[in-house]
């Protein structure tokens, strides 16, 4: 791989694994604060395996390996946005709150999804993406 995907992995690895930091503060908050268990346990599962999924794509053995890796960050990027959106929709978290959180997935999903299309997705066709 080249020096500037190894760049790029190491900034999409400390993104998420920073987001993963308010991801586990939020489900705290959530669960002593709101008294909510379901939506935040999912949402803790899906978005500490965001960096999880980038640590093993980093020692992937192969370029299919670190795709799939790869791939797997980014669908656990897109869950995590859902359960914020529906923490947010039905009140469990204010809108700054979600505000600040959602921007910080987005901006690790893009990322990811920009890895993605350089190592994987063919250019002949293009998943269709409305976050």
């Amino acid at each position: 791989m080249s020096d500037e995907g190894l760049c790029q992995k190491s900034l999409v690895y400390d993104k998420a694994y920073k987001f993963a930091i308010r991801v586990v503060n939020a489900y705290k908050y959530l669960t002593q604060n709101k008294q909510e268990w379901v939506l935040s346990k999912q949402l803790i599962r899906s978005g500490t395996s965001i960096g999880a999924n980038i640590a093993e794509a980093n020692g992937a053995i192969s370029q299919a390996d670190f795709s799939a890796k790869i791939s797997i960050a980014y669908k656990e990027c897109l869950e995590t946005k859902y359960w914020l959106s529906l923490l947010k929709d039905t009140s469990y978290l204010d809108e700054q709150a979600f505000n600040s959180i959602y921007q910080d997935a987005d901006e690790v999903g893009k990322i990811l999804f920009a890895i993605l299309k350089n190592t994987r997705i063919n250019k002949n066709c293009q998943p269709i993406i409305d976050n």
